[in-house]
């Protein structure tokens, strides 16, 4: 290895990859520079491994990413004379007419034209479907994420509970068992016994808007909601347009398309219009008793678009975020570049929300997720806006005041 730093020497190696015609994006650089956390650097074992698991993506790219991980990281220079490093597949000099040429000639003039998009500069398709907007996903790609939501490890939120249980080390003194053990031996104590609190999962409580302006992300978001109903046990759904209706013995079907013709055949108001207000009364009145204990977070998924009028969506909020223990609100248009929540119902819910994120792709998913996992597990209620990164800065100012974006106010 390189006399420079790790870090150093991992960027020239992405850029020696890339000159070299093979696909390495930042998102990958960086995954492999946090490898160097729990490997050892000077084993040449382990850090190619870790190169391989985190660079190489393409198969016909094993042989030349093999010969520039011994040039960079070994040092094992080439004889001189020899050959320069061979190109990655994509970038060899063609011989002949390329295959989309071939293929335009054999074409007949009326077979209709299809859409070639052009991935030579790109990551992976995983990757790139990771990326892309549910509402602009062909078939193809939906089925494809499909499969991505079902073997994806989705992570949540944790609580402290009331009980303890016995531990060698732990925070407290288990005074129960202190003056027991001390009554046994005549109040000769040779060690203390200590007790650790009981870690557990909160439950969780979903609300998606299912109307006609959520219609091209509904689908994928069921999808993603009956993943998580399939890993944890506490989950409730519920979804709503004009009306709640609650769809959490659907999604226990371990096949997602029959749960999803469950859920079609349950619910009456798919894609039409939007009372959010008067569905958030309906769950506080008859739901929020039986489904909002022992800390649950409750997740509002909708765009905002309110028909009747946001008195009552504000009203019925602040009866929500009183009885949870975190509400958070997932607007699909958040990740738009020219968003910004200015829709009536919209800007009457904000006040009352802790975090505002986006939910447009999988990558936005995948996020909640780790900000789910990183919840305090104590009764912490510290407010985080997480926007789409690095275009906005969306911050609550206060329960009951209009939020602030971009340093303006949307009342």
């Amino acid at each position: 290895m390189h006399g420079a730093t790790p870090l150093s020497s991992i960027v020239r190696f992405g850029q020696r990859l890339r000159g070299a015609g093979l696909a390495v994006s930042l998102a990958q650089l960086e995954s492999f520079a946090r490898s160097f956390e729990w490997l050892d650097p000077l084993s040449q074992r382990q850090v190619h491994a870790s190169a391989r698991a985190t660079l190489l993506t393409r198969h016909e790219d094993a042989v030349l990413f093999e010969s520039l991980f011994e040039d960079f990281w070994l040092g094992r220079a080439r004889r001189a004379g020899a050959a320069k490093a061979p190109l990655a597949p994509r970038h060899r000099p063609q011989v002949g007419p390329a295959l989309a040429t071939l293929l335009a000639q054999r074409a007949l003039l009326g077979d209709p034209e299809l859409e070639v998009r052009d991935r030579s500069h790109t990551a992976s398709d995983e990757e790139y479907l990771r990326r892309k907007d549910f509402a602009a996903l062909s078939p193809a790609e939906l089925d494809a994420v499909r499969r991505l939501l079902q073997r994806s490890n989705w992570q949540f939120a944790l609580r402290e509970s009331r009980r303890r249980k016995s531990r060698r080390r732990g925070p407290e003194l288990d005074v129960r068992r202190l003056a027991a053990r001390a009554a046994r031996s005549g109040g000769v104590l040779l060690d203390l016994p200590r007790r650790v609190p009981v870690v557990k999962r909160r439950p969780l409580v979903i609300l998606a808007d299912v109307s006609g302006s959520m219609e091209l992300y509904t689908r994928v978001l069921l999808q993603f909601f009956h993943a998580l109903r399939q890993e944890l046990v506490q989950v409730e759904s519920f979804v709503f347009a004009t009306r709640l209706t609650r769809i959490t013995h659907e999604l226990t079907l371990r096949h997602v398309d029959r749960a999803l013709e469950e859920v079609s055949a349950r619910v009456q108001d798919f894609a039409s219009g939007t009372r959010i207000g008067q569905s958030l009364h309906e769950f506080n009145s008859t739901w929020a008793g039986r489904v909002l204990g022992r800390g649950a977070v409750v997740i509002v998924v909708s765009d905002g678009w309110e028909r009747s009028g946001a008195e009552i969506l504000q009203r019925e909020m602040r009866v929500l975020r009183e009885r949870c223990q975190r509400l958070i609100w997932l607007n699909p248009r958040l990740g738009q570049q020219s968003y910004e929540p200015r829709v009536a119902g919209m800007a009457a819910a904000l006040p009352f929300v802790d975090d505002f994120l986006t939910c447009h792709n999988l990558q936005s998913l995948t996020a909640l997720s780790e900000h789910l996992a990183s919840l305090p597990r104590r009764g912490s209620r510290a407010r985080s806006f997480v926007a789409a990164p690095s275009r906005r800065d969306v911050r609550p100012t206060g329960v009951g005041v209009a939020p602030v974006v971009q340093g303006r106010s949307i009342a």
